[in-house]
């Protein structure tokens, strides 16, 4: 098995969130977080972190602001919207829905119809 899987288009955006959650942390922290969550399965590297990052803050579900870190050192930190809030529910319900959907696939004891099996 490898380190690394393919993060499914738009899940992304729901690690974040979900990252954010928890309060306010930097880019790194985010990062570090979705590696050790995933037991390593996930790592998200910088090219597709920050601009997700920009993106959100954009959207006007997350703001950030430079604070300084655990370690003295200046850091952008990220930080929910009520906007935010509101699209992290949106997003985990839907989800959900697919990670429910795709288990039903996954599950199937029926062939589909018409198949030659």
């Amino acid at each position: 098995m490898t380190r690394q899987m393919d993060v499914l288009k738009g899940t992304l955006d729901l690690m974040i969130l979900k990252g954010l959650s928890w309060g306010p942390t930097h880019g790194y922290g985010l990062a570090r977080w979705i590696r050790s969550t995933t037991q390593g399965a996930l790592e998200i590297d910088d090219g597709a972190l920050y601009p997700a990052l920009h993106r959100l803050e954009d959207r006007g579900w997350i703001f950030s602001a430079w604070a300084t870190t655990e370690n003295n050192r200046k850091a952008k930190y990220y930080q929910l919207t009520a906007d935010g809030r509101r699209q992290l529910r949106t997003e985990v319900t839907a989800w959900q829905k697919f990670a429910e959907a795709m288990h039903r696939i996954v599950a199937a004891a029926t062939a589909p119809v018409g198949s030659q099996s």
